[in-house]
């Protein structure tokens, strides 16, 4: 059983560490799993209950929703903007937690990894990320955490799939998720 891993990467810019991260995530993904990277956060606008009526919904949004919906599992990259969680990837979670008691996370398991310059590799923005997508409905695996600190110098000429103890350490993230997605994972 393939299991599909959708994953939403917090950050918008070209060259971000967490976009990278993301990339390495699809590259790695043991047998098994299948991870989609989210491609559109931008497009989508910020959650107003007065534009998301049933029948007219954005289709950035909606597309969003789709994709939650076909998913298994979810895989969230954060970096830590002001000692938060991006506001895009809010919004994401904002959109996915609606409608009331249909959410797109569906009670699915949810893990949040990410890259930040900081030396504690943006961990307060992964564990508001972890709280928003446990209270919009997913199942949060708090266990599952992958905090890489010194982005900016540790990837400055490296791409995260070519660090090896990164490679090996997000490998066993996606394993570790595809698990209690409920297959287990070869390694």
């Amino acid at each position: 059983m393939s299991v599909r891993i959708l994953a939403l990467v917090g950050s918008l810019r070209a060259g971000s560490h967490n976009r990278q991260l993301a990339e390495a995530a699809v590259k790695l993904a043991p047998e098994g799993a299948d991870v989609e990277l989210f491609e559109g956060l931008a497009e989508i606008p910020f959650y107003n209950e007065d534009i998301d009526v049933e029948g007219s919904v954005p289709a950035a949004a909606a597309r969003l929703r789709a994709a939650a919906q076909a998913a298994d599992a979810f895989l969230l990259f954060s970096p830590e903007y002001n000692g938060t969680i991006p506001a895009v990837l809010k919004n994401a979670i904002d959109w996915l937690s609606r409608p009331y008691g249909a959410s797109g996370f569906g009670g699915k398991p949810v893990a949040v990894v990410g890259t930040a310059f900081g030396q504690y590799g943006g961990v307060w923005a992964q564990d508001e990320a972890r709280k928003a997508a446990g209270i919009a409905g997913g199942k949060v695996i708090e266990d599952i955490k992958l905090s890489i600190p010194g982005s900016v110098t540790r990837f400055a000429g490296t791409h995260p799939s070519d660090d090896a103890e990164v490679a090996a350490q997000l490998t066993e993230v996606i394993a570790r998720l595809h698990g209690h997605a409920g297959a287990p994972a070869a390694a």
